[in-house]
C-alpha cells in the first residue's frame, strides 16, 4: 500500500467519523432540554463538536500527503456515510432524489478514480 493510499484512507476514515458525529448531533437535537443553555451544553453535543474538531485535525494531517485536488472527492464520501447511518440509526429511507444524488456522487468518484 502506497503512502498516498494510506493518507487517502485516513481522510475517508475522518469523513466516516465525522458522519457519526453528525448522527450524534441529530440524535441530541431530537431531545427536549430544560433550557437553551442545556440544549447546547450537554454531553452528546460537546462530544460531537469535539469529534468534529479532531476530524479536522486528522484531515489536515492527511492533506500533508494527499493532493488538495483529491480532497473534495474524499469528502464527498461523507454524504454516503450520513445516508447509510441515518437509515441505520433513524430508519430514514432516502428519497428518489437523494438516491439519484448519491448515484451521481458515486459516479463522480468512479470517473475521478479512472
Amino acid at each position: 500500500m502506497t503512502t498516498l493510499t494510506k493518507y487517502a484512507l485516513l481522510l475517508v476514515l475522518s469523513s466516516l467519523i465525522s458522519s457519526f458525529s453528525q448522527v450524534l448531533l441529530k440524535k441530541s437535537a431530537g431531545k427536549e432540554y430544560p433550557s437553551k443553555l442545556r440544549e447546547y451544553l450537554n454531553f452528546p453535543v460537546i462530544t460531537a463538536y469535539t469529534v468534529f474538531f479532531l476530524c479536522t485535525l486528522l484531515s489536515m494531517y492527511g492533506l500533508k500527503v494527499v493532493p488538495l485536488s483529491m480532497s473534495p472527492l474524499l469528502d464527498a464520501t461523507g454524504y454516503i456515510f450520513v445516508t447509510i447511518l441515518s437509515f441505520v440509526f433513524f430508519r430514514e429511507i432516502p428519497t428518489k432524489k437523494q438516491l439519484l444524488g448519491l448515484g451521481l456522487i458515486l459516479a463522480g468518484i468512479a470517473v475521478y478514480a479512472l
